[in-house]
């Protein structure tokens, strides 16, 4: 539809799925958002051990096959506004870094990129690896975000939601995208 942004949410087989079901629920909340979404096989069986089932996805949200290559934010004529793959394996972010473009979620990464829009990637990894961050260098150079899933403590977080809720918020802050999901620094409480 017209006047809404169309956010792409890749989701790979990384720890940390419940920061992908967070970041779902607010964006498909907003009514200004066209929300795509993208699955691997892992992401799937990651969900079955860390949620007990698979990955809600939102009714708003457009699924996608991670082969269906025909979908409209496949071609660099047709972008999307911005992309968050949350989280993001260190296998996925090198296929990224290198240009591979065999599945629909790493097209659309690098689309995003070569269309200079938004590309937000989430690792949950630690420690890293030379390797690993010869990647991300290679990303944040061709214009990425690597937004590591590192929780703020400032805000002394009670729940795990909210400990979710400070890396979710970094995330809509660099899509643009006003939230109160935690305090800011030297703010008062949400």
């Amino acid at each position: 539809m017209k006047g809404e942004r169309h956010i792409v949410v890749g989701i790979t087989g990384a720890s940390g799925i419940i920061y992908a079901v967070r970041l779902l629920e607010e964006l498909s909340a907003a009514t200004s958002i066209q929300l795509s979404v993208i699955l691997t096989p892992y992401a799937q069986q990651v969900a079955a051990v860390e949620l007990g089932g698979p990955i809600p996805i939102p009714a708003r949200a457009q699924l996608y096959d991670l082969h269906q290559m025909d979908a409209p934010f496949a071609s660099g004529s047709n972008p999307p506004d911005a992309m968050v793959i949350i989280p993001c394996t260190m296998g996925t972010l090198a296929r990224i870094a290198h240009g591979t473009s065999e599945t629909l979620l790493l097209r659309a990464a690098d689309v995003v990129l070569k269309e200079r829009r938004k590309l937000i990637l989430v690792p949950r990894e630690a420690p890293l690896n030379r390797i690993h961050l010869q990647n991300m260098l290679a990303l944040t150079d061709a214009g990425g975000v690597i937004l590591p899933a590192c929780p703020a403590f400032y805000h002394r977080p009670q729940t795990v939601k909210e400990v979710v809720d400070s890396v979710v918020g970094r995330v809509l802050d660099h899509l643009g995208l006003s939230n109160r999901l935690v305090s800011r620094w030297q703010e008062s409480e949400p």
